[in-house]
C-alpha cells in the first residue's frame, strides 16, 4: 500500500496545540484511564510520526480509542485506515475504573447547590491543573468546558451557574499563577477565562446580582486585552453596553456599542454585526432617535442574513438566531412606543425559537405578557402569562418580572 501522509491528524494536532511528543503523553494519560492498567510499552513521539507520515496507517487500538476519546470523532474521521472491513469497527473499550469515593468529596469543595453541583460534575472543572507545565491542550479543554457552560445557560438561565462560573474562574486564574507556559498559552488562557467572565456576568444578571455582572464584564474586557483577542474583545464590549442599558445609563450604551462596531470582528463577522447593531437599536431607541433605531434595525437584519450557516459559530453566540434577532427588534420597537410592532415581532420570535432554548422562551413569553398588559389587554395577558413554564429555568430577572406581571393581573 502506497504511504500517504496522514494531513487530518495533522490538521486537528495544530487545531488544538499538540506537538508530537505532547500528543503521545496525552494518549498514554488516557489509556491507562480506559484500560486501567500500565502497558509496558508506551505511545511515543516516533509513534505519531508515523502515524502522521503514513508509515502506520491503522494504528493499535488501544491507541485509537484514546485518540477517538480525545478529538471526539472516529478513527477514520482522523485519517486513518483500516486493514480491512472488518479492522474498521474497533472492539469496544473495557468499563473504566468505578471512581473513588475521593472525586465527589474533592468537587463539593466548589459547589454544594444540587443543580450547580450537577453541572459542575458534569464539566469535571476540577480537573483543569493548577500547577506544572499547562499546555494548549489544557486550555483546550478548558475552553470546550466554557462553551458547555454557555450551553447550559441557554437551556436552564444562568442563576444555578453563578457558583460554578466563578469557582471555575477561581480554578483558571490559580492556573495562570502557578502553571508555567509559553507566549502562546498565555493568551489563550486569557482569552478563555474573558469568556468565562463573560458567561458568570450573564450568570450574575440572571440571579439580579448587577453589581457582580460589572464585576465580570469589565474583567473580562481586561482579559480579553491581555489575551489579544479581539472577538473576546467585542463580546465584552458588547455585555458592557447591555450592563449600562439595564442601568439606566442610555448614551453610555450607546457610545459602548459604537465603540464595539468599529471592531474588525463587527466590520468582518456578519454575527457579530447582527448582535452589535440589535444592541445599538435598542440603544438609539431608549436615547429617543427613532430614525437611527430603524437604521440600526435594518442592519441587523441585513448582517444576520448574510451569516453563512454552514459556517460555525462560537458556541456563545449560538442563540443568535432568527428568532433572537425578532425578539431583539421588538425591545427596540417597544422602546420607541410602538407597542403593537413589538407584540407582533416578540410573537415571531416565540415562534422561530429553538424548543431547546428555554431561557430565551420563558424571557420572550414574558415579555409577550408585559406588552399585551401596556396595550390593555388583559385576557391575552392572562393567556400568555399562565402558560409560562419557569420550573426548568433558573433565572431570578425572568421570574421577577413574571410575578410582577401576576401581581397586576391581580390587581385588574
Amino acid at each position: 500500500m502506497d504511504r500517504q501522509r496522514n494531513t487530518q491528524l495533522e490538521a486537528v494536532m495544530a487545531k488544538y496545540g499538540f506537538t508530537h511528543q505532547s500528543l503521545a503523553k496525552e494518549i498514554n494519560r488516557i489509556t491507562a484511564q480506559i484500560f486501567g492498567e500500565t502497558h509496558p510499552r508506551k505511545c511515543t513521539d516516533r509513534h505519531v510520526r508515523r502515524w502522521i507520515s503514513g508509515e502506520v496507517q491503522w494504528p493499535w487500538t488501544r491507541y485509537l480509542h484514546a485518540l477517538e476519546q480525545l478529538f471526539d470523532r472516529p478513527a477514520q474521521a482522523l485519517g486513518f485506515i483500516p486493514r480491512g472491513k472488518h479492522s474498521a469497527n474497533l472492539p469496544a473499550p473495557p468499563r473504566p475504573p468505578a471512581p473513588t469515593k475521593e472525586a465527589p468529596v474533592r468537587r463539593r469543595r466548589f459547589i454544594t447547590a444540587p443543580a450547580a453541583a450537577a453541572v459542575a460534575l458534569a464539566l469535571n472543572i476540577d480537573e483543569t491543573p493548577v500547577s506544572g507545565r499547562l499546555s494548549m491542550t489544557d486550555v483546550a479543554r478548558a475552553r470546550e468546558r466554557i462553551d458547555r457552560l454557555d450551553a447550559h445557560f441557554s437551556a436552564i438561565g444562568g442563576q444555578p451557574l453563578l457558583t460554578v462560573a466563578t469557582a471555575y474562574l477561581d480554578r483558571l486564574s490559580t492556573a495562570a499563577d502557578h502553571c508555567t507556559y509559553g507566549p502562546r498559552v498565555e493568551q489563550a488562557l486569557h482569552t478563555a477565562i474573558a469568556s468565562l467572565c463573560s458567561s458568570a456576568g450573564w450568570a450574575a444578571d440572571d440571579a439580579g446580582n448587577l453589581d457582580a455582572a460589572h464585576l465580570w464584564r469589565t474583567t473580562a474586557l481586561q482579559r480579553a486585552i491581555l489575551g489579544a483577542n479581539h472577538r473576546a474583545q467585542a463580546r465584552a464590549w458588547s455585555d458592557l453596553a447591555v450592563h449600562a442599558r439595564r442601568g439606566g445609563h442610555h448614551r453610555e450604551a450607546l457610545r459602548i456599542s459604537q465603540t464595539a462596531l468599529t471592531s474588525r470582528e463587527a466590520r468582518q463577522d456578519p454575527r457579530y454585526a447582527a448582535l452589535l447593531q440589535s444592541r445599538l437599536a435598542i440603544g438609539h431607541a431608549r436615547a429617543g432617535d427613532r430614525p437611527a433605531a430603524a437604521r440600526a434595525l435594518l442592519a441587523a437584519q441585513t448582517a444576520h442574513d448574510r451569516i453563512n450557516p454552514t459556517e460555525p459559530a462560537p458556541r456563545w453566540l449560538n442563540f443568535l438566531t432568527a428568532a433572537e434577532i425578532s425578539g431583539l427588534a421588538a425591545i427596540t420597537h417597544q422602546a420607541m412606543g410602538h407597542l403593537a410592532d413589538a407584540e407582533t415581532v416578540t410573537a415571531q420570535a416565540l415562534t422561530l425559537l429553538d424548543p431547546g432554548l428555554r431561557r430565551s422562551r420563558a424571557y420572550y413569553s414574558v415579555q409577550l405578557a408585559e406588552l399585551q398588559l401596556a396595550q390593555g389587554n388583559t385576557a391575552g395577558a392572562r393567556t400568555t402569562a399562565s402558560a409560562i413554564d419557569t420550573t426548568r429555568v433558573s433565572s431570578q430577572s425572568i421570574t421577577g418580572r413574571l410575578a410582577t406581571v401576576h401581581r397586576t393581573l391581580a390587581a385588574a
